[in-house]
């Protein structure tokens, strides 16, 4: 007995122009860098986030794509995924550092209008031993909570421009800090910015970076503004930018800082792809926006992200290698 030919699925091209369309469109988006420039309030900044969960989703159309048997939309269709995927896998590739001066070690977190947990954050000093802790959202409370969880023994120095709400930052350090210039443009998140001095290596400026969440067309601009106005590198001094950025690596703005002379410690690691807010869901966080940013004669060594209760955002910590000289 002979069987009846299999019938293969076969999609209309109406179909199959609409399943690709959005994928083609996000991948001309996120290369075209226009992500600030079209936005509705905002959405098209908070979008912009998802473009590793986009660069997944995209694989979905291609074999739709395929059933429509027309060589244009499975083009498109073969042509986004690819796109987005050169833009995405990398940050889980890494690097091997090559630096090889002393070893600076930064934590980062952001403290929910001041309510992440203090203890939680003086545990994770103890136990990944920073040299330098970044704070935003460091409320004149929590600065009180922190030196009574015994900060100030393991980090003795200090720079902080706490404040109520969201709008405070502060630095501590294992080493002697002098503050330098602001350079914040008005109407965001207080920014402190320090000179560290090591005992050894080459001069070290920690700047505490919290931008201010580009939620509606205001924000957006403000956003912008201060990413930009963050420091580029400069030859005579080794910059670390920490913190809450409110920027994933799929912004134009972000890019265009790591293009002043920077590097991502996640993404040269291979965690680029670790998310790090919100923490405070029944599930788990969904993007990455907290960063440290360093001087790409630098190198980074690992990175890791850890729970604070009370807090909606990871603590990121990252281990550097400075280079012995510059």
């Amino acid at each position: 007995m002979v069987s009846p030919p299999r019938r293969r699925l076969r999609v209309s091209p109406l179909l199959a122009w609409i399943a690709v369309a959005p994928f083609a469109v996000w991948a001309a988006a996120r290369l075209a860098g226009i992500d600030s420039a079209v936005h509705i309030w905002g959405v098209g900044v908070a979008l912009m986030t998802g473009t590793p969960y986009v660069a997944a989703a995209s694989l979905l159309a291609v074999p739709i794509a395929l059933a429509a048997r027309r060589a244009a939309v499975i083009a498109v269709a073969v042509a986004a995924s690819v796109l987005l995927a050169a833009v995405v896998l990398p940050r889980a590739a890494g690097s091997a550092p090559t630096a090889t001066g002393p070893s600076l070690r930064i934590l980062t977190v952001n403290l929910f209008f001041g309510a992440g947990d203090a203890a939680t954050v003086v545990d994770l000093v103890r136990r990944l031993d920073p040299d330098v802790l970044n704070t935003q959202e460091l409320t004149p409370e929590a600065v009180r909570a922190l030196d009574a969880a015994g900060v100030g023994t393991l980090l003795p120095y200090r720079h902080l421009e706490d404040g109520p709400g969201p709008s405070g930052s502060g630095i501590y350090a294992r080493h002697p800090l002098t503050a330098a210039p602001d350079f914040v443009p008005e109407g965001g998140h207080n920014m402190p910015r320090a000179r560290l001095a090591l005992p050894s290596g080459p001069p070290v400026e920690i700047v505490d970076v919290h931008t201010l969440a580009p939620l509606n067309g205001h924000d957006v601009a403000q956003w912008t503004a201060e990413l930009a106005a963050l420091p580029a590198a400069s030859p005579g001094v080794v910059r670390v930018l920490a913190g809450d950025f409110n920027a994933s690596l799929d912004h134009a703005a972000l890019r265009a800082v790591l293009g002043r002379g920077y590097a991502d410690a996640a993404d040269a690691t291979g965690d680029g792809l670790t998310t790090t807010w919100p923490a405070d869901r029944r599930f788990p966080p969904l993007i990455t926006i907290d960063h440290v940013l360093y001087d790409e004669r630098a190198s980074a060594v690992s990175t890791s992200v850890h729970s604070v209760p009370g807090s909606d955002h990871r603590a990121f910590f990252a281990e550097l290698r400075l280079p012995r000289s510059l």
